[in-house]
């Protein structure tokens, strides 16, 4: 179901059945694992599924190959990575700040880092974040699929679990997977985004500046090593094998939901 199919055509479900089971998968994933990014998801299934759409009908490529996956993932994802940016931004310096707290409210956050930091602040840490979006959620769309055929190829017909439990495994997988490979470029984004922010974090201990990214990469591979792009990797990983799990099951199960409510109407 995720990604346009031209042999399902007969059953496929409309554009407001993908937004909506886009936007209900990421509203009860974020709601069992964390209550953000369901603006973002539902762009980046939407978006997903009208870019394969176009691939196919343009003929440039089967859209059931794994690179045909992985730019239309890694382009919806920016797509909906350029809306909600802002968004990130703030979480993160709401989550780095120390005591006393800079800002008390997102009012107060706004307002005080206009002020002080001026507009393009909202959008610090956007050149290394697309780049790592790209692959990440090209990795989480096309390993996805992979990982479902290799299910379907390891597990003989007569002993295969439920679907659900396919979709949930594969999205895990996938999740593990792209997280995984694009883990640095993930650090890197979050230790930019609180650039200027650096005393609020006195408290923390050591306080490190960066003019950039790859400022920031130069001082994380002489001062840490390479083990310094994986700080907080485990918990990370857990996190995306979850939501990244969930989000599949969750978006599958609606689309067949939508799929079974429209087949009972004819």
């Amino acid at each position: 179901m995720v990604g346009y199919d031209p042999k399902a055509d007969d059953r496929s479900n409309s554009k407001f059945e993908v937004a909506m089971a886009g936007s209900m998968s990421g509203l009860v994933t974020r709601l069992l694992i964390s209550p953000l990014d369901v603006i973002k998801i539902r762009f980046q299934f939407l978006s997903f599924e009208l870019l394969t759409e176009l691939v196919h009908r343009a003929n440039m490529y089967e859209t059931h190959e794994f690179s045909a996956h992985f730019v239309c993932g890694g382009l919806s994802a920016c797509t909906a990575t350029l809306a909600v940016h802002p968004v990130d931004v703030l979480r993160t310096r709401f989550a780095a700040q120390g005591e006393p707290r800079v800002y008390k409210t997102l009012q107060d956050a706004v307002v005080t880092m206009y002020r002080t930091e001026g507009p393009l602040v909202f959008y610090k840490g956007l050149a290394p974040t697309l780049i790592a979006i790209f692959p990440y959620a090209g990795l989480q769309f096309s390993c996805y699929k992979s990982l479902k055929r290799a299910y379907d190829w390891a597990i003989p017909a007569d002993g295969k679990q439920t679907g659900n439990l396919k979709n949930l495994l594969c999205g895990s997988g996938a999740g593990i997977i792209s997280k995984t490979l694009t883990y640095p470029l993930d650090l890197i984004k979050k230790r930019l985004q609180v650039g200027g922010f650096e005393h609020a974090r006195a408290g923390f201990g050591q306080v490190r500046s960066y003019r950039g990214l790859l400022d920031c990469t130069k001082q994380v591979l002489q001062e840490e090593g390479i083990q310094g792009f994986f700080k907080g990797l485990s918990p990370s990983l857990l996190k995306a094998a979850l939501s990244t799990g969930f989000v599949f099951f969750w978006y599958e199960l609606f689309c067949n939901l939508f799929h079974c409510m429209k087949k009972a109407d004819s």
